[in-house]
């Protein structure tokens, strides 16, 4: 098993929980390898709500998996998908059709694939899902997943500061990117996650940033790579 294991099904409902960061999961005891260029799969075995964003983060750990825990400003973003909506056809509360990303989700399989970044450097690193279900107004509710993986490769691209951001500690409670009306109205339209809104991009030397398109029940996981004992 490579993903953290979380203590119960209860949604996070503020900023400020240590829960935030990995759902409250302890270390696994397995790991998946990956190269920087592949993909990476996680399945949700079951999802409600259509309404809210998926992002996708990861944190280089600075030893053994055992003795990581992914604090301090260390997380950066690798993938997104908020609203793309028009505003006329498709609304914020559309439950079906949904512009949001979490209905691409529900709509492959509750399927999320993501790369690795090109030219990352290898490591231990924490892969973080994060699903933001906003289908009650004015109260998201955060349901983060993380998993062990270790990259393989030569690279040796890491984002610098400005790509890295703490969890908790990127997003706060009155943030009005996250704690938006369900009234579906077009003002509403271009919203984008908040504190560290860039999606990391790497190459041989580092990339400027994306400008974003726009976060289980929480049983995902990972899939594609081969699994080996955890340290």
């Amino acid at each position: 098993m490579i993903q953290w294991q979380w203590p119960d099904y209860n949604p996070i409902t503020t900023c400020s929980a240590a829960q935030l960061r990995c759902n409250g999961g302890r270390s696994a005891t397995q790991f998946a390898t990956a190269a920087p260029g592949d993909q990476v799969s996680a399945i949700w075995q079951q999802w409600t709500h259509a309404q809210g964003p998926v992002l996708v983060w990861m944190y280089k750990c600075p030893g053994a998996f055992s003795s990581c825990d992914g604090s301090g400003q260390g997380w950066f973003k690798i993938d997104e998908s908020g609203f793309s909506g028009d505003g006329v056809t498709v609304f914020l509360d559309s439950e079906n059709p949904s512009g949001w990303g979490i209905a691409k989700l529900m709509g492959g399989n509750k399927q999320w694939t993501s790369t690795i970044p090109q030219g990352l450097a290898p490591g231990n690193y924490l892969i973080r899902h994060e699903l933001i279900a906003l289908h009650q107004a004015n109260a998201p509710q955060f349901y983060p997943e993380c998993a062990q993986i270790q990259v393989t490769g030569n690279g040796n691209a890491q984002p610098d500061s400005s790509y890295k951001a703490a969890i908790p500690g990127y997003c706060n409670d009155g943030d009005s990117n996250i704690r938006v009306s369900s009234l579906g109205l077009p003002s509403c339209m271009n919203i984008t996650t908040s504190a560290n809104e860039r999606v990391t991009k790497l190459g041989p030397h580092q990339q400027p940033p994306a400008p974003p398109d726009l976060q289980d029940p929480r049983t995902s996981r990972l899939q594609g790579h081969r699994l080996q004992e955890g340290s």
